[in-house]
């Protein structure tokens, strides 16, 4: 298993949980600021190394009229003032060619959407910056399969690369996550990341936007632990209720603490 290089941080390579963690979308600079301090705090005191997570555009929404966040350059400036504020790496969506390069000034990790897995110039201009690449499973797509979008990348000579399973579609405002996709996508040799809040979505469930099933993100995480999963990707918000996106499947921060410190445990008995 390699290791991966996330600013600061090593991880991968046989080690114990990391976490990618924030909201879903940057509502405000303040409030993004205060989940990721208070995510920190938590991760900090478990021992988990932590990456920062918000979206700057929510390119991919059900409605025309659903809120996407602040956009690319405002995005990217508020992302800096976290990482520089925490002191941590961060992470956030790209969804064209023409993000890669600003994105890459700002972002220790550019993320590719489970939609655009596939598309070639994406991923391949995203690992030609020699950044770390994370790249989510397409809900249409066998785990096998991620073999070939790893290819791609290491085509543009960088192995700082990782895998996220975000569950498999079938339609019908539903996802199914089958654990045997961790082994199958490890046996790759790069560190393989599970989503545990965007699995628990329901796409379109709520007609004009996505709804979820907060409840099971425990129960899934556990399940992927065990499995012998890298690290975690969670959204996380202090008030769910009021989020601007993805609010029924992100994880209430005064649970957070409880969750992760119970996949810890799980994941030191895995690995030993």
């Amino acid at each position: 298993m390699k290791e991966v290089k996330i600013g600061n941080l090593t991880v991968g390579g046989g080690k114990g949980l990391f976490l990618l963690a924030g909201p879903c979308v940057i509502e405000d600079p303040e409030r993004t600021l205060m989940i990721g301090r208070r995510t920190k705090e938590i991760c900090d005191r478990l021992g988990i190394p932590y990456i920062f997570k918000a979206s700057f555009d929510k390119a991919n929404r059900s409605s025309y009229s659903s809120f996407r966040g602040p956009g690319l350059e405002e995005g990217l400036k508020i992302l800096a003032h976290i990482k520089k504020e925490l002191q941590v790496p961060v992470v956030s969506d790209i969804h064209s060619v023409e993000q890669i390069e600003p994105a890459a000034e700002v972002l220790d990790v550019l993320q590719i959407p489970a939609f655009l897995c596939r598309q070639t110039d994406l991923v391949y201009g995203a690992a030609k910056t020699g950044k770390c690449v994370n790249v989510k499973k397409g809900q249409f797509m066998a785990p096998k399969d991620m073999i070939n979008v790893l290819k791609k990348m290491e085509e543009a000579g960088n192995e700082n690369l990782m895998l996220t399973e975000r569950g498999a579609s079938f339609g019908y405002n539903n996802l199914v996550v089958d654990m045997r996709s961790f082994p199958i996508m490890r046996d790759f040799g790069y560190p393989v990341i599970f989503d545990a809040t965007h699995s628990v979505q329901l796409p379109g469930g709520a007609g004009t936007k996505s709804s979820g099933q907060r409840e099971f993100v425990p129960f899934l995480s556990r399940a992927a632990v065990g499995a012998g999963v890298d690290g975690l990707f969670m959204e996380v918000h202090d008030n769910p209720e009021e989020a601007l996106s993805d609010g029924p499947n992100m994880v209430r921060l005064d649970d957070l603490e409880v969750i992760l410190r119970d996949l810890k445990a799980i994941d030191t008995i895995v690995k030993g």
